[in-house]
């Protein structure tokens, strides 16, 4: 026999009131065993230094393990909705960075996560400027004379590919797209043999990460043209950005920050956040992640998650606007 209507409201009340209880209580005694922290690439990438730096730094503020763990797949998708399926208890937290959580969902029919509805942000952790570069024997300075050598020789300027929908195959679209030129876009496996053909003289340029350029630029080997962020990079404090050569339209930051599955309580993820600063407040830790050519830039929950929603809303638009899909 159905329940009364006022006797349902008090049992679901009551309902509510146990459920709140239960995660205060969580909270309160959060962590009480050790936490993992799910990479979704390899181990020895730069995404994989970042969470370990991270996770090592964690165990003083959160005085528990914190553990790495790789799962690797579909370029970091695998382990994405492998922790949006956990517990929303604090235990299985996700390493992301913007090519999955920002892009990736964006290029498939059915994705395997939403990463607005099925997570909860945790915080930024840092930035990691994507750079244009070419090869050292180019007769350019900046991407303004790139372009206009591609517009002398249009389809002839190769320039490298690593990875269909990469945020770094973004950033040559909208180059492409803001100055009115055509390159002739040459696909790689990877990082490592793109580079290997740049310093050979077989490729142009590709959109590399700082830890794949600093030292080729810093050694004379490369030059650096322009640097997709929204401002310039501590790291490379004498290349301009694409906005200040004209193209202001021409953002594709690399960046990473720490996710957990949704409905996590909030004095968890809190908790957690307040470790992040802690961590990257260390000289050590800062100093680590300079010399790999990333910039540290831990925010608060709420400041990640708009952020994450206006990359998320920014990449979806500029993806169906180039028609690129990988289904």
């Amino acid at each position: 026999m159905p329940l009364p209507h006022q006797l349902r409201r008090l049992v679901l009340a009551a309902w509510i009131f146990v459920c709140a209880l239960t995660g205060i209580a969580a909270a309160q005694g959060y962590p009480s065993r050790p936490i993992r922290l799910v990479v979704g690439f390899a181990a020895g990438g730069t995404t994989d230094f970042m969470a370990r730096l991270l996770a090592d730094k964690l165990r003083e503020p959160l005085h528990q393990t914190v553990i790495v763990e790789n799962r690797t797949g579909a370029n970091g998708a695998l382990g994405a909705e492998y922790v949006a399926k956990s517990e929303p208890d604090g235990y299985t937290l996700y390493f992301t960075t913007a090519g999955v959580a920002a892009v990736y969902p964006h290029l498939r029919n059915n994705p395997p996560y939403d990463p607005i509805k099925d997570f909860v942000a945790v915080g930024l952790v840092a930035f990691n400027s994507t750079m244009l570069v070419v090869n050292a024997a180019m007769p350019v300075k900046s991407a303004t004379d790139l372009s206009a050598l591609a517009r002398q020789n249009p389809g002839r300027i190769t320039i490298a590919i690593t990875g269909l929908g990469s945020v770094s195959h973004l950033g040559v679209e909208l180059f492409q797209s803001a100055a009115a030129v055509k390159f002739q876009l040459v696909p790689y496996r990877g990082n490592s043999p793109a580079m290997t053909d740049l310093l050979g003289g077989q490729l142009d340029g590709l959109f590399g990460d700082g830890p794949t350029v600093m030292a080729h630029i810093a050694a004379g080997r490369i030059k650096a043209l322009a640097a997709t962020s929204r401002q310039r990079s501590a790291i490379f404090p004498d290349v301009q950005t694409f906005e200040e050569q004209g193209y202001a339209d021409v953002v594709a930051d690399q960046w990473a920050g720490v996710l957990a599955p949704a409905r996590t309580p909030a004095d968890i993820v809190t908790k957690v956040n307040a470790g992040i600063f802690t961590s990257f407040a260390d000289a050590e830790v800062r100093a680590k992640l300079a010399q790999s050519g990333v910039v540290p830039a831990p925010g608060s929950p709420e400041e990640f998650a708009r952020y994450l929603q206006e990359e998320y809303t920014r990449w979806g638009r500029i993806i169906r606007e180039k028609g690129i899909r990988t289904d």
